[in-house]
């Protein structure tokens, strides 16, 4: 692999050490799961004080920025991940449950705060909720309340975790 009269002299070593250091292989599925798992948008959607939060697991002081799951989308069509934070009323539940069929697949839900978890302190009362795992399935819990937001990071990190040891017929599978 040697040219000669350009003034460059290419080492068939040193091209091998190029190629060995610059291509990466990996199947299909590991590639998938890397994207989908670092790739969630949640959607912007609050009920109550867990929402403050969410939104400070999102500023400059915890950076959810640094492990990709930025993107708060507006819209349900636009989402992969629905964060329930705060309680669920019974006047609410239908529509929680329409912006989660809204969602395109494959989709995934956290439910945080130990009000969308069991009904938190409101429980007893006629018109909460005792969990939205009641109307839509939840795939982590972030228990507290409110949860820190080091939780919150914590729980996209368990998410993100599950998501890798997924495969891609699975996923087909569940949609």
């Amino acid at each position: 692999m040697e040219e000669r009269g350009s003034g460059m002299e290419i080492n068939k070593y040193q091209a091998e050490d190029s190629v060995n250091n610059n291509i990466i292989m990996t199947t299909v599925d590991k590639m998938l799961d890397f994207c989908r798992s670092n790739s969630l948008w949640p959607v912007t959607f609050g009920l109550a004080c867990c929402a403050i939060e969410m939104m400070a697991a999102g500023g400059a002081r915890y950076d959810l920025s640094r492990f990709g799951f930025e993107v708060f989308r507006p819209s349900p069509r636009q989402a992969d991940l629905m964060i329930v934070a705060g309680t669920v009323t019974d006047k609410m539940a239908p529509l929680v449950k329409r912006l989660y069929d809204q969602m395109p697949e494959p989709k995934y839900v956290i439910a945080m705060g130990s009000c969308a978890i069991s009904g938190g302190a409101f429980v007893d009362s006629y018109s909460v909720l005792r969990g939205v795992d009641k109307i839509i399935p939840v795939d982590v819990f972030i228990p507290g309340c409110p949860p820190r937001p080091e939780a919150l990071i914590d729980g996209f990190l368990k998410l993100r975790d599950k998501l890798r040891g997924q495969k891609a017929q699975e996923v087909k599978k569940d949609a």
